[in-house]
């Protein structure tokens, strides 16, 4: 006889605190309705649903899988970000909440033409020109397989033609200027990384992490150049770990970047630092 919903789910959140994840509940309920094939909204209504063999088999798999730290968004191969759902794979970092921050920000005020540097799944560039649809944007990366990603993202959510996907090491493959450029760029510090997460660790691109230094490298080289490729006023936003504020605020500051400013996340955390060209102030 087959198991039901109900049953699956009981089981699954009982092996997975006996290894000890965080957040038994909600990583099964995620994996449950993706092996079943439904919206994880509509799981409730099916608990008393048999599940077939196949659907079984491939939910043990997906236990199995996140009893050895392998990310949610990596089984499933897509994470949920800013309301839309975007493909992740093993080439491209996995989305965070947190970065919602540097999208909500970067949405108070207008632009027309944005730049976004080491783009991985293209979350951000992708979810900014969905938002406003009368802007075109570039995206680079280091990554060709991370830039098929973000192809494919730019496809799903209809912002295609209006993306340009560049392979490119930050400016090197870079022309133009532009009111708005965005970075979510390595921030880890080589010697921190033994003490992330093994879902973030050994799971998310090494370069998408760290700059094997301390962290603060890809700041340097987005600070020194991004004054040459934004318009007068046009802003410069990077994501940032929650240490980092004033040392890259001081950066750009140096840099001869004006408004610098350090933004929060929603648990009150350093998260973006904002900054605009000099000129005309950003409105």
């Amino acid at each position: 006889m087959s198991p039901t919903a109900r049953d699956l789910l009981a089981d699954g959140i009982a092996r997975l605190r006996d290894a000890r994840i965080d957040t038994p509940e909600r990583d099964v309920r995620a994996l449950l309705a993706g092996a079943m094939g439904i919206p994880r909204d509509r799981l409730s209504l099916e608990l008393s649903s048999d599940v077939p063999e196949a659907q079984e088999k491939t939910f043990r798999q997906m236990l199995a899988q996140r009893s050895s730290r392998k990310p949610v968004a990596k089984i499933l191969g897509r994470r949920l970000f800013w309301d839309r759902w975007f493909e992740v794979t093993a080439d491209t970092l996995d989305p965070r909440p947190e970065t919602e921050t540097l999208i909500a920000l970067a949405l108070e005020r207008p632009f027309t033409k944005l730049l976004d540097l080491g783009t991985g799944t293209g979350c951000i560039a992708v979810t900014l020109l969905a938002e406003r649809p009368g802007a075109q944007g570039v995206a680079t990366d280091v990554s060709t397989p991370a830039l098929a990603v973000a192809a494919r993202n730019a496809a799903a959510h209809g912002v295609a033609e209006r993306l340009d996907l560049r392979v490119s090491d930050w400016f090197a493959n870079v022309d133009g200027t532009f009111d708005l450029i965005v970075s979510n760029p390595p921030y880890i510090a080589l010697d921190e990384m033994p003490n992330l997460a093994p879902e973030v660790r050994d799971h998310d691109p090494e370069g998408a992490l760290t700059d094997h230094g301390d962290g603060l490298s890809a700041y340097r080289t987005i600070a020194a150049s991004a004054p040459l490729f934004l318009t007068p006023g046009g802003r410069l936003l990077v994501e940032i770990g929650a240490s980092q504020g004033p040392a890259v605020a001081e950066i750009f500051e140096a840099a001869g970047l004006d408004g610098v400013s350090i933004g929060t996340d929603l648990d009150g955390r350093h998260r973006v630092v904002s900054a605009h060209s000099k000129g005309q102030d950003a409105t």
